[in-house]
């Protein structure tokens, strides 16, 4: 398995023509639940209005919430799922680590306690400037969790990272908490967004975020064979000539990026990093540049369907899609934690 991972890497063996296949069809799907999601909701639109609003605008009611309402939010869907799976797969694949996730690393709460510090010490209510505290939050949440990973015995192992992961997260949303209890006004503010939703969401936050998620995309796809490298272990990616350090470093900038732009977006949506590269990996196998496209589209498929059910599932109101999102990835977690940790 190893030898053929290298040659993989060293590129003596060419990608099988089915796994491009396999993306176009994946595609396509992400498509149709793209017009699923337009059309459907607390008002049900045919596709032909959905393909007039986009061809001919009329200024028509249905026109206007597809083109103002559905349209946008169904774009944050797509753009912070596929944000959020790729984060989870560089993590994964940098930590060797199947619990690694933006989400249960501490990422996410990181970000989103210096998203709800900035609203509650300085009335920032404009989403414009949430991505900013939000990569600065991700960020120190991110050293944080190595750093008290590296203290435990045995080093940074998958589980004590894991555990790092969950104290610093716990500490991080105990203090969000905090805060928004002793401010009637920040809660009044954030509530939903803490909850994690794509809800309200106009194309003024995805030209927003955009740039920050394509310029992390890019960084990502072009680490694809770095990250496959070093997943043979690091002196091996270091005798086949890798700077492994760098290569961490770009990757863990990328994650910043992406998680740090999707929780300005959407709020601190768990378990989508933890959950597409696991179905992934068993699709493609351990390639990263297949592991990278193949968790984008399927991160946004998943975040575009949570975001369906949870419209429709208590119609006319609706949950927040972090609410749906768990449903899937808690079980999950559950039987990665008991079979894939290992010491």
């Amino acid at each position: 398995m190893k030898n053929r991972l290298i040659g993989e890497v060293l590129g003596f063996i060419q990608p099988r023509p089915s796994l491009l296949v396999g993306l176009i069809l994946s595609l396509l799907i992400l498509l149709i639940c793209l017009v699923v999601s337009i059309g459907y909701g607390a008002a049900d639109i045919s596709a032909s209005t959905i393909y007039a609003a986009l061809t001919a605008f009329d200024g028509s009611a249905d026109h206007l919430i597809i083109r103002t309402i559905r349209l946008p939010r169904s774009l944050i869907a797509i753009l912070v799922g596929a944000a959020m799976a790729i984060a989870g797969a560089i993590m994964q694949g940098i930590t060797r680590n199947p619990l690694a996730d933006p989400g249960i690393l501490g990422i996410n709460a990181g970000a989103a306690m210096a998203v709800v510090i900035a609203v509650f010490a300085f009335g920032t209510t404009d989403p414009s400037f949430y991505a900013w505290y939000a990569f600065l939050g991700a960020g120190a949440a991110a050293i944080a969790v190595y750093f008290l990973g590296s203290l435990g015995r045995g080093g940074l192992t998958p589980l004590n990272l894991t555990i790092a992961g969950a104290a610093i997260s716990t500490f991080l949303s105990s203090v969000t908490t905090g805060i928004l209890i002793f401010s009637q006004r920040t809660l009044d503010e954030i509530r939903f967004w803490m909850a994690g939703s794509i809800a309200g969401r106009d194309f003024t936050i995805v030209w927003q975020v955009l740039p920050y998620i394509t310029l992390g995309l890019i960084l990502a796809f072009a680490l694809g064979k770095q990250i496959t490298t070093l997943n043979l272990g690091e002196d091996v990616a270091k005798g086949l000539g890798q700077r492994t350090a760098w290569v961490k470093i770009a990757a863990a900038f990328s994650v910043i990026l992406l998680a740090g732009s999707a929780v300005a977006a959407a709020g601190p949506i768990g378990f989508i990093g933890l959950v597409v590269p696991h179905v992934v990996r068993l699709l493609v196998g351990v390639d990263y540049r297949w592991i990278m496209p193949y968790s984008a589209v399927f991160g946004a498929i998943l975040l575009l369907t949570a975001d369906i059910g949870a419209r429709l599932l208590i119609k006319p109101q609706e949950l927040p899609v972090g609410v749906m999102t768990a449903f899937v990835g808690a079980p999950l977690f559950v039987y990665l934690a008991r079979f894939k940790v290992k010491k």
